[in-house]
């Protein structure tokens, strides 16, 4: 009975060494220490919600992943959207409406006559684009901007603005729905096509241009 104590003090001495405690109080890593605390984040986050969720410790590690996966997939598909936004509209201001000297040299009446052809056929994207060159050409005759080949809706709204702001906020409105069906391939609706139609139809025709209806 005697050695048998000896030989367990003997051990507890042992595990009592440097050796052997290192194990138990070594440091804990970078990912060790990051997950701990999104654990202790995401804990805290459904307690303000859920006041009942009471204590992190009566949260399954598999919740946990299982939310911070959610979290980071919506954030890539949040960054994913945000991006394809921002080079889809700098594709689109680098567009330029008048793409031939036939647009350029037509008259902003020519593509009045030319957008309710191609409405009636029922090709509204054609109509779309023909109905804004026609505002574009109008707004270039009352030299409220000069209209070019190699210009874009970007230069043209620079211009505008710095004669009449409201005309340039209604132009910059209109041409982001023409860049949308004519270059985003957007699928246009009859509806939406139809106010787009009335609002370049009502410019024109509050300006004095005769026979737009």
């Amino acid at each position: 009975m005697l050695n048998a104590n000896k030989a367990r003090d003997d051990i507890e001495e042992i595990l009592k060494r440097k050796e052997y405690q290192v194990y138990y109080d070594h440091p804990k890593g970078f990912i060790e220490t990051w997950w701990d605390k999104a654990k202790e984040w995401i804990v805290t986050q459904l307690e303000k919600l859920f006041p009942s969720f009471h204590s992190a410790s009566s949260a399954s590690s598999a919740i946990l992943i299982g939310m911070i996966v959610m979290v980071i997939l919506i954030l890539a598909v949040a960054a994913y959207l945000l991006i394809r936004n921002v080079k889809r509209n700098r594709l689109l201001r680098n567009q330029k409406p008048l793409q031939s000297v036939k647009d350029r040299n037509w008259t902003f009446v020519q593509h009045i006559q030319e957008a309710d052809s191609l409405e009636s056929l029922k090709d509204y994207p054609g109509s779309t684009r023909h109905l804004f060159l026609a505002m574009l050409l109008f707004y270039h005759e009352k030299k409220w901007l000069e209209a070019r080949i190699w210009k874009t809706n970007w230069d043209y709204y620079d211009e505008l603005r710095k004669v009449n702001k409201q005309n340039a906020d209604q132009f910059n409105e209109l041409a982001q729905f023409f860049e949308d069906v004519t270059y985003g391939e957007r699928n246009i609706r009859p509806e939406e096509f139809e106010t787009f139609r009335t609002k370049i139809k009502n410019i024109l025709a509050e300006r004095g241009v005769e026979g737009i209806s």
